[in-house]
């Protein structure tokens, strides 16, 4: 069975042509399979779930944290409904609370009442989402507001540490995640107070990221600056309309672009012509919050939300990440399962059957293909997806359909890259489509022209 990068022999009958050599930045082995996830969940969960805080100061006492009902396998079983591929937990947020027993620090799991001290959420997380088939990635915060050597040089070796016990411990790594958000006010072993660091030199992000490399080659690294993975610019969900895979991120007031410190608004678009290959992921939370808040269960996003999101995020070439926290009793809301089977239903529904699938395909030039559908065909979703290991080429695309004895331009858009979708107003009904590019930095590859119909809620 080809897989979906090799469709373009299929899908544009020969558009792929072994002469031709890759266009700017491509996808490293890591970022193409990382490309292939699209969509996967967030778990934010620790002392902050028992608090209400979202985030925590630090000086939780670690035995409030006893999630007495915990499942990490009906957590997962959840998630792989709503058609999540993987699964990244919070490890540790800003709190330095680990959900593991770590070696390195005294605040964790060995001592809260959780399991009599002896579980391990990692562990039991990781495992169930081997077990389902999902990949399973971590989230360690840089910033610590419990540690007391956090703003010191020693802090770099503790957080090392962790992020070894993590790399090694558990099984292979998808993603590892590192947050931008570090410094500031904070516990820090009884000092209480604020400490700021040079976020330009004070992790030594090259060495951090090379443990990753060394320990967890498979794994892509997301931060605000990648490398393998940036952060979108905002925690709403989406990309811009028009979105490039390539990124060169320029950092605040004229300093080192690192993570904590970009314009972060440049995520949503990327760069065209950026020196480095770099989709975005783009986070939300299927509540108003990151972790769980009893007041805000009647506000949790609905499939159709979600669904909208889908098209604004995998539809505009980067990934999803949906968090869905647990509750206390270290399981998901009912209504959070709820919005994720209807969203697994939406997504398995619309994109079931490629309508343009077995078409005659005819190419006109470099720039225009023709699909004769085997047989009439009524739809609303377009899918394009360009052969991305020769790099990001296409600038500008439209579609068209024969109707009443002529071609109608149905659709138009920008920036294809690994995924795009365009939903269209209303249902249109054809035999014969036609794909054109009218922009294009080098000659393009298609990997797959799709026509779906979207389900319905």
């Amino acid at each position: 069975m080809l897989t979906r990068r090799q469709l373009v022999a299929v899908g544009a009958a020969g558009l792929l042509q072994a002469a031709l050599k890759p266009f700017g930045p491509v996808p490293s082995a890591r970022q193409l399979r990382w490309h292939e996830l699209e969509m996967y969940a967030f778990l934010h969960f620790t002392v902050n779930t028992f608090t209400g805080r979202e985030w925590g100061l630090g000086d939780e006492d670690p035995s409030i944290f006893n999630p007495t009902a915990f499942d990490a396998d009906a957590i997962v079983a959840g998630l792989k409904a709503g058609g999540m591929k993987g699964v990244i937990l919070t490890c540790k947020h800003h709190d330095g609370f680990c959900l593991w027993p770590t070696k390195a620090t005294e605040h964790c799991v060995r001592n809260s009442s959780w399991r009599g001290g002896k579980g391990d959420v990692v562990r039991e997380v990781s495992e169930a989402a081997g077990r389902a088939g999902l990949k399973f990635g971590v989230y360690l915060s840089p910033w610590d507001r419990n540690n007391s050597a956090y703003g010191k040089p020693e802090y770099l070796g503790i957080y090392r540490t962790q992020l070894r016990e993590l790399l090694t411990g558990y099984g292979e790594i998808f993603e590892v995640w590192f947050d931008g958000a570090n410094g500031g006010d904070g516990y820090y072993g009884g000092a209480r107070e604020k400490r700021l660091i040079d976020k330009s030199v004070y992790y030594d992000w090259p060495n951090t990221w090379d443990l990753v490399r060394n320990l967890q080659p498979n794994a892509a690294i997301f931060s605000d600056v990648g490398p393998d993975i940036r952060w979108v610019g905002n925690e709403r969900g989406f990309a811009n309309e028009t979105c490039w895979e390539t990124y060169a991120p320029v950092g605040l007031n004229g300093a080192v672009p690192v993570p904590g410190q970009v314009k972060d608004k440049d995520g949503q678009t990327g760069t065209r012509g950026g020196g480095q290959w770099m989709p975005p992921e783009c986070d939300v939370s299927i509540r108003p919050g990151w972790f769980w808040h009893a007041e805000e269960d009647a506000k949790v996003k609905s499939a159709q939300a979600l669904m909208d999101l889908y098209y604004r995020s995998v539809g505009r070439g980067g990934s999803l990440l949906l968090n869905v926290p647990p509750d206390r009793r270290g399981l998901l809301g009912d209504r959070d399962l709820e919005s994720l089977r209807g969203l697994g239903a939406l997504v398995n529904g619309t994109f079931a059957e490629n309508l343009a699938s077995g078409a005659k395909v005819s190419r006109h030039g470099a720039t225009e293909i023709e699909y004769s559908l085997r047989r009439e065909a009524e739809f609303d979703v377009l899918r394009l997806r360009e052969k991305i290991e020769l790099g990001q080429r296409i600038d500008a695309f439209e579609v068209d359909c024969w109707r009443d004895g002529a071609w109608t331009t149905v659709a138009k858009g920008t920036s294809v890259g690994a995924c795009r979708l365009v939903r269209l107003p209303a249902a249109v009904r054809t035999k014969r489509a036609r794909l054109r590019i009218t922009a294009s930095a080098a000659e393009p590859v298609i990997a797959e022209f799709g026509l779906y119909r979207e389900k319905a809620e």
